[in-house]
């Protein structure tokens, strides 16, 4: 099946969408394929504010209807608490604040941008999605990440390079409770460093320290920004350190 077979079968959906490569793509295709497609954007703790200007920015390129969802992921004492099944949890919150908001629209079909690429099957996540019966058409019609990015670039969508970004509780130890004063630090400390050029890298935290984790092609720039890094960093931060073991 493709992407054009599958919106011809499903003419109206609401999109789970956050601006990223796979879901941004999505909404371009299902457009392009006429389909009557509305995006939900979930405005939580764990998403950075360039996410929502990327979403925003993409949904007026392509005049596409969008609906901003605020939620509180924070207030769910199972997300809060950060076990290894946290995604789980944090997905059926947001999934359930979708599938509300979609149901006050019209839409029933639910949608996300899962691709072929993504190992599904065994991230607590997706067990959310598949009992909350979302579809991924991207993974259904057995589309790589390799080619969404190739398709993007060909549609001209300004995210086809854009590199991939999990949530920032992703930055916090599992076990460790996370909380809105953690998640802005972590936002702050990375908004800084993309602010120097740095891409697809990682801010983590331990124990109240900062571990930088960046790409074998970046050290040069994280030891000539050296200076600049500690001084920010150390605001949010008792100390800051360099994973050598590069991503």
């Amino acid at each position: 099946m493709d992407l054009k077979s599958f919106f011809k079968e499903n003419p109206k959906a609401a999109l789970a969408f956050s601006g990223g490569v796979d879901s941004a793509y999505l909404l371009y295709a299902a457009l392009s394929c006429g389909a009557d497609v509305k995006a939900y954007y979930v405005k939580a703790a764990f998403q950075p504010q360039f996410e929502l200007d990327d979403a925003v920015r993409l949904a007026e390129e392509l005049h596409a209807d969008m609906r901003i969802i605020p939620v509180d992921v924070l207030s769910c004492d199972d997300v809060r608490k950060n076990p290894s099944n946290r995604c789980y949890y944090c997905k059926q919150q947001i999934f359930s604040a979708i599938l509300k908001a979609a149901e006050e629209d019209g839409y029933t079909l639910i949608l996300d941008g899962t691709n072929a690429s993504d190992d599904a099957d065994d991230r607590p996540g997706m067990r959310a999605l598949k009992e909350m019966e979302v579809k991924s058409p991207l993974r259904i019609c057995g589309l790589t990440k390799a080619e969404i990015r190739r398709l993007s670039k060909e549609a001209g969508l300004f995210t086809w390079d854009k590199p991939a970004y999990a949530c920032l509780a992703t930055r916090i130890p599992t076990g460790e409770e996370i909380t809105l004063e953690k998640l802005q630090a972590t936002e702050k400390a990375e908004e800084f460093m993309m602010s120097l050029g740095f891409k697809d890298f990682r801010v983590r935290q331990e124990n109240g320290k900062a571990k930088i984790q960046v790409k074998e092609e970046q050290l040069p720039l994280i030891l000539k920004e050296r200076e600049k890094v500690l001084k920010e960093l150390k605001q949010y931060y008792a100390a800051v350190t360099l994973d050598l073991e590069v991503r």
